[in-house]
C-alpha cells in the first residue's frame, strides 16, 4: 500500500525560494513529490519565460499568487506565477534568485509510490520527467 507523506515549512526573508524547496527535497530524500499549496511575497525575482534561454529579474515586492510543479532528487520542475502591486501577474519556470520578502508557506506532497527522474527521450532537447511506478512486493 502506498503512502503520501506531507511537509508543511515556512521559509522566511532573505532565503532562496527554489534553493529551500530543493534543500527539503534533499533532506527527506523525496524521490517523487509536488507542491501542493504556496503562499508568500519576494523581492527579487528570477523567471524564465516561455520559450526564452534566459530568465528575467525584477525587484519590488511581488505576491506569490501561484506555485506549482514535480520535485525530486533527481531533478525538480516548477513554475511560479506573481503579482506586482497593481495585480500585474507573470509567470513561468522558477529559477534560483527568487528572494522572500517576509514568508513563504508551503505544503509538499511526496508519494512512495513513484520514482521521478529527468532524462532526455529524444523527443525534446530538455531532461524530461521519466515516470517509475513502485511494485510493491508480495
Amino acid at each position: 500500500m502506498s503512502t503520501v507523506t506531507n511537509y508543511a515549512f515556512r521559509l522566511k526573508p532573505g532565503q532562496d525560494l527554489k534553493q529551500a524547496i530543493q534543500q527539503l527535497v534533499t533532506e527527506k530524500q523525496v524521490k517523487a513529490g509536488w507542491i501542493s499549496t504556496c503562499v508568500g511575497s519576494l523581492t527579487q525575482y528570477n523567471i524564465r519565460f516561455a520559450n526564452q534561454p534566459e530568465g528575467s529579474t525584477g525587484s519590488g515586492h511581488f505576491e506569490i499568487v501561484s506555485l506549482t510543479g514535480t520535485v525530486s532528487v533527481d531533478g525538480s520542475h516548477l513554475h511560479i506565477s506573481i503579482s506586482d502591486s497593481t495585480g500585474k501577474t507573470i509567470g513561468g519556470h522558477l529559477m534560483e534568485g527568487c528572494t522572500i520578502y517576509t514568508t513563504a508557506e508551503i505544503v509538499l506532497s511526496a508519494s512512495d509510490a513513484f520514482v521521478f527522474k529527468r532524462e532526455k527521450d529524444g523527443t525534446t532537447p530538455w531532461e524530461e520527467l521519466k515516470v517509475e511506478e513502485i511494485k510493491e512486493a508480495k
